[in-house]
């Protein structure tokens, strides 16, 4: 077969099928046009799943006539000032959006520059363009697309469902309103219709438009994030690791400006919250990365949603570490979103009644109370905790003040055996003595293995642990990275391993249900990580079988001394599978319960 040259018609819709993939793309391209022509308010209309409409209007600086005519023409672009590819300071760069938008669609731009007394129109059907003519229409500019795909009706037999394309576009919407909070976007879709408010462009105004894209709990439930590093600088928010998420769709990451869905930057974000997060947990975190354009490429992929870093492992290194450092400093803080369910679940929907008691589901209450003795027993066991014992020297009550006034509080009671209540000078805190105890044992291992210091206590017999022998050669072979961890095994016959040590930190612990425990995990461990990772996911199973174990009974100083320890531990407010360890209720909270508020 001969060589010969396409038809223009033909590689407008070549090209059409690498920039325009679905109604979203077409969604996000002309919005990015609309915030590089500076517009303040954008407005979106879908319908159809973006099939039928796409209308985007803008109060940007609009086009001169020449200006629209070049739009609609391949490889004509205003994002570049130069012939350098690397110097991209714009979201658009390609200049094929608007012609391969044409070359599949009904498209029509109108547009009216500032300062310009007329409005003018240019409309492309199928690749064949008007002539520009007169339009009515204030400032800005306003594209339509309609009958997406209906020169190239093959691609519609990839669309999704109408609501499938209509959330894609939406989130599309999202992520761009996410890195420009100092722009208004409205979006309607149907009967739906979602707003954003202008915001500002510092760390308040983020968080608001955060608050605004995934719910108000972001702005009470996030740190915020800061650190600089040669010439590389990363901002945001990262959610507390007790307010995450079933899915990845609330992390929104940008590279100067852009939103991307970057390797590099997703797998720096799981490494920011490697111990914090149980798997199948995801965070919510926005975080913004600047940098010389030179030292990234924006131009390796038609659609613009991948980058390439020039020195991937710096960048990775700085959100990595400015992550770690940002939830280390909300170390005691959990999630609120627990304390709120509660308050919602358990607020009495009637009132106190002289002549009927409670109403509604006020009766559980009264049932309570009605149970002989509870709140006499109730009652003694805080005047226990609160009052010195006969042999104490007088100086108790003013520790117990000096302990109210603590982030945790004061231990006051011990529920099941399980919970422990403390009392704060505004509310009351409810620890789960096992959570924030593994978590307390986990950051004193990694201390402990960052300095290679762990100490290890020998068993006066060792324990013989039998176990599958695939198992128990696969213990063998790890027994030099467990004994970096203070667990010294070694091989007894087939099928099973000798434990001669254990590390101090667990005190008495069953060797037996650790080691298999350890075999379990270990059997999952994977090679491509580094030892370091792999290490750290040992000491966290290790951890939670040195823990303080559900159903023990604790001293009113074993409780204190749980509380201040959890003050003093780095990521205190989550366990080391991503549970919260504690939930705090205000006064405020407590009062609405019994409709004081």
């Amino acid at each position: 077969m001969p060589v010969r040259q396409l038809p223009e018609n033909v590689v407008n819709r070549i090209a059409a099928g690498e920039v325009i993939e679905r109604p979203a793309s077409v969604v996000k391209e002309l919005v990015e046009n609309a915030i590089d022509a500076g517009a303040t308010r954008i407005e979106v209309v879908i319908s159809g799943g973006g099939r039928e409409l796409i209308r985007v209007s803008d109060n940007g600086s609009g086009m001169s006539a020449e200006d629209l005519a070049l739009s609609v023409e391949r490889h004509a672009t205003s994002k570049l000032d130069s012939e350098d590819l690397l110097n991209i300071s714009t979201l658009g760069f390609r200049g094929e959006a608007l012609p391969s938008i044409g070359a599949a669609a009904r498209l029509s731009i109108a547009t009216r520059a500032r300062g310009s007394e007329n409005a003018i129109e240019v409309r492309v059907e199928g690749g064949e363009k008007s002539e520009i003519r007169p339009a009515a229409l204030a400032e800005g500019t306003r594209v339509e697309v309609r009958d997406l795909f209906y020169a190239t009706p093959a691609r519609l037999k990839f669309l999704k469902s109408e609501q499938a394309e209509t959330s894609a576009a939406i989130d599309v919407v999202r992520r761009l309103a996410l890195a420009r909070p100092d722009v208004a976007f409205t979006i309607a879709a149907g009967e739906r219709v979602i707003q954003y408010p202008l915001r500002g462009t510092d760390a308040a105004g983020r968080a608001a438009r955060l608050a605004d894209v995934i719910g108000g709990d972001a702005r009470a439930n996030t740190v915020p994030i800061e650190a600089e590093r040669e010439g590389v600088r990363v901002s945001g928010l990262a959610g507390l690791p007790t307010f995450s998420k079933a899915n990845s769709l609330s992390q929104y990451l940008f590279v100067n400006g852009r939103p991307v869905r970057d390797k590099v930057l997703m797998g720096a974000l799981r490494g920011g919250y490697a111990d914090l997060l149980h798997s199948g947990r995801y965070p919510v975190a926005a975080l913004f990365i600047e940098l010389d354009p030179h030292e990234v490429d924006v131009n390796v992929h038609p659609a613009k949603a991948e980058v390439r870093f020039r020195d991937p492992s710096l960048v990775r290194g700085l959100v990595v570490r400015a992550l770690q450092d940002a939830l280390s400093g909300g170390a005691r803080r959990s999630a609120t979103t627990g304390a709120e369910r509660l308050v919602s679940f358990a607020r009495p929907q009637g009132s106190p009644n002289a002549s009927s008691g409670w109403r509604g589901t006020g009766a559980p209450y009264r049932a309570t109370l009605e149970r002989g003795g509870l709140a006499e027993a109730a009652q003694a066991a805080f005047e226990t905790i609160a009052q010195p014992s006969a042999d104490a020297r007088g100086d108790l009550a003013p520790v117990l003040q000096a302990d109210l006034e603590r982030p945790l509080g004061a231990a006051r009671a011990q529920l099941h055996e399980t919970y422990i209540v403390a009392q704060t000078t505004d509310g009351l805190v409810i620890v789960d003595q096992h959570a924030a105890h593994e978590r307390i044992v986990y950051e004193k291992l990694k201390r402990a293995l960052n300095e290679k210091s762990v100490s290890t206590q020998m068993l006066l017999v060792p324990a013989v642990v039998e176990m599958d022998a695939s198992d128990a050669a696969s213990l063998v072979s790890h027994a030099e990275e467990l004994a970096k961890l203070g667990l010294v095994l070694e091989p007894f016959g087939q099928g099973a391993v000798l434990v001669r040590e254990t590390p101090a930190l667990l005190g008495e612990t069953n060797a037996d249900d650790l080691v298999r425990d350890l075999a379990e995990h270990i059997a999952e461990w994977d090679d491509a990580l580094p030892l370091e990772r792999n290490l750290l996911a040992v000491a966290s199973r290790v951890s939670c079988h040195g823990s303080i174990r559900a159903g023990r009974r604790l001293k009113p100083e074993e409780m204190n001394a749980l509380l201040r320890e959890m003050e003093r531990t780095e990521n205190a407010g989550q366990c080391n599978h991503g549970r919260p360890t504690y939930v705090e209720l205000k006064l405020f909270d407590i009062e609405k319960l019994f409709g004081r508020r």
